[in-house]
């Protein structure tokens, strides 16, 4: 055979070897053999859900860290446990008797948690603030009869067990907003607003300016430098149950009021005295203190407060990858099904439920509710399963399905909307250092209805990049089913 005859066979065959290959598993194969994905593992499910076959796996049953995208564990075993309609209910109580001639409460106020994770939350703005939520809480004490209180205020956090943050979270990220921990009488996402001033050159300390909500006692360690960087790059550190935060990182330089979000300790205190500043501006006495509730005491309640329903919570948190509303999930199902809201025992409950819907839980690691541990794990096919039952059995199949974001909604802003138009793409992200991982529901160009698993861990590019290529296996999956 001459040089020439050799060269076209050869061509010959290697076009009909990447014609038999489609995109996207090119686009796996380049992925993969990339010199940044060295010492990375890929999992990778993809399902048709319509008659439930497997139309690509990867890595189907190795246990990856899975982040964010485990919230849809948690989220599809909440809505069946407790129900859509499900609401978290917060009372108040007093103790002692209303003097009949003064009006005067002798007792105390008594703020009985229920687990409501939303309770003046930012994401439910119109719900709480029109009009604001303790005015309503002022009206119902005054309706009472009460016009002033010899006692102080209580809060009754008891509904869940003391530890509110897991103990396999890492401690950059107990301090910070989105490590923000679940207590039975959460308050503002249970968080509060660092201020702080930079100066105009870079290396240069900022000044902390404003706290907002202040929480008495709360002490403040700064450490923040300006930077040329114009991100935040500033975290803080300190124990739910201490007092003591010390701030480390950057902020951009010259900025007059720059916002760095912190976990709030103590929520239940801080919403007390709110309550308690409240009243006092509105000419009702409080002579006592806000403290928590000693225990063994008896109040006798008199208002109840309900949270949005459930399926509005879980919409919410699918949407923008709300860790703290995932913990109450866990601990919430652990108080109704235990009576005592425990995330050890919230998230096994929820395991046993996946196992009872017939899915192989061998290698489901659940540390939490939200996926912020790294030591959670679960595999691609375990994600696809859970996917798969929620959109083909759960009688809250449309709920659920809706709860993830569009491309373009929340946490799903990164991906670029011209690939995915007329609602082809609902999916849950994410991420954390060496993590990315995306799950859930994609149409395709021949209307198939996919069900997908992408999951990468300790790969060494940039999260940007890993973003890039897993949008474009997607849109390459769309294109060919």
């Amino acid at each position: 055979m001459n040089l020439r005859i050799f060269v076209v066979v050869i061509l010959f065959f290697i076009g009909n070897f990447c014609k038999g290959q489609d995109p996207f598993d090119l686009q796996i194969n380049e992925l993969q053999s990339d010199s940044l994905m060295k010492g990375a593992t890929m999992g990778i499910v993809i399902l048709n859900a319509g008659n439930d076959s497997t139309i690509f796996a990867l890595n189907a049953d190795v246990s990856l860290v899975p982040a964010s995208v485990l919230k849809l564990v948690t989220s599809g075993a909440a809505l069946e446990i407790l129900g859509p309609d499900y609401t978290f209910k917060t009372r108040l109580a007093t103790t002692g008797t209303i003097d009949r001639n003064t009006h005067y409460l002798n007792g105390d106020i008594v703020i009985i948690g229920g687990g409501d994770p939303t309770l003046g939350s930012i994401y439910f703005h119109d719900f709480y603030l029109n009009p604001p939520f303790l005015d309503r809480w002022i009206t119902a004490i005054t309706n009472l009869g009460i016009r002033g209180i010899n006692g102080g205020i209580y809060v009754d956090e008891s509904i869940y067990d003391g530890q509110t943050v897991p103990a396999t979270w890492i401690w950059e990220d107990i301090g910070n907003y989105y490590g923000a921990g679940a207590s039975g009488l959460t308050a503002y996402d249970n968080m509060f607003n660092l201020v702080f001033k930079s100066g105009k050159k870079a290396g240069n300390p900022v000044k902390l300016i404003e706290i907002d909500p202040r929480a008495k006692g709360l002490e403040f360690e700064n450490h923040v430098i300006s930077s040329d960087n114009k991100v935040d790059n500033a975290f803080v550190y300190g124990s739910p149950w201490g007092n003591h935060r010390i701030i480390r990182g950057t902020i951009p330089k010259g900025e007059d009021k720059f916002t760095v979000k912190a976990a709030m300790p103590e929520p239940g205190l801080v919403l007390g005295k709110q309550l308690k500043s409240e009243m006092l501006r509105k000419n009702i006495p409080v002579w006592g203190d806000v403290v928590r509730s000693p225990g063994g005491v008896k109040p006798v309640p008199f208002y109840t407060f309900e949270s949005p329903p459930l399926s509005d919570i879980i919409k919410a948190m699918n949407h923008e990858s709300i860790n703290l509303f995932a913990e109450h999930l866990a601990k919430q199902i652990a108080y109704e099904k235990k009576g005592v809201g425990s995330t050890k025992e919230g998230v096994g409950i929820i395991r046993n439920f996946w196992e009872k819907k017939g899915i192989d839980t061998k290698g489901m690691f659940l540390e939490d509710g939200s996926g912020l541990s790294r030591f959670n794990a679960v595999s691609p096919r375990q994600l696809a399963s859970v996917l798969l039952y929620m959109k083909n059995k759960s009688p809250d199949s449309s709920l659920f399905v809706k709860s993830l974001p569009l491309v373009g909604e929340g946490t799903m802003d990164v991906f670029n909307p011209k690939y995915f138009s007329n609602g082809v793409l609902r999916c849950k992200s994410g991420s954390m250092t060496r993590v990315r991982s995306y799950a859930g529901y994609l149409k395709s160009n021949s209307g198939q209805q996919l069900i997908f698993v992408l999951m990468a861990n300790n790969f060494s590019m940039s999260q940007s990049e890993m973003i890039h290529r897993m949008e474009g296996l997607l849109v390459a999956l769309k294109k060919e089913n």
